[in-house]
């Protein structure tokens, strides 16, 4: 497919920093806070967790984000810009997860955020099918097969 310059400008500028959060959010935040609701059994403690790695990951990969190129040569764009679209996506991917454990009951927060992990899932791979072209199916395999294994590293933690 090809894109005129506007369209890559938004891809590269817009969408590729926000789909890089969500993917980040939606899965480094799956093992810390997994791993804190079986080794505690105390929803409100992975609640916490949870909070402190979705902020902690937002905030991480802005400044990665930002500081990894001015955007002049690579056309990227601003760079505080970019940092601050990645960040937020980061966040609202780690944090949406997070909610259901300031419920009381723990096995209604696991399977609640079991749910809100699938949809993140397979929207972060609409999003690449959407607007990198990707097979839906060959991207659903991709993003739930990484999911999956940060799940199991939490479980596993978590388990200990």
């Amino acid at each position: 497919m090809i894109f005129n310059r506007e369209d890559k400008s938004f891809l590269l500028q817009v969408v590729q920093p926000a789909l890089a959060g969500l993917m980040d959010g939606s899965v480094s935040t799956l093992a810390p806070l997994f791993a804190s609701a079986l080794a505690t059994h105390k929803p409100h403690v992975a609640f916490l967790i949870g909070l402190s790695a979705a902020v902690g990951a937002g905030i991480s990969m802005a400044f990665a984000e930002a500081l990894s190129d001015t955007g002049v040569h690579t056309g990227r764009g601003h760079p505080v810009i970019r940092g601050t679209i990645i960040g937020v996506a980061t966040f609202i991917g780690g944090i949406l997860h997070t909610l259901p454990f300031l419920l009381h009951s723990l096995n209604t927060a696991l399977y609640l955020s079991y749910i809100i992990v699938g949809i993140e899932l397979i929207s972060i791979a609409f999003i690449r099918y959407c607007y990198f072209k990707l097979k839906f199916t060959f991207s659903i395999v991709q993003v739930v097969f990484c999911g999956i294994l940060v799940l199991l590293a939490g479980y596993f933690i978590g388990n200990s």
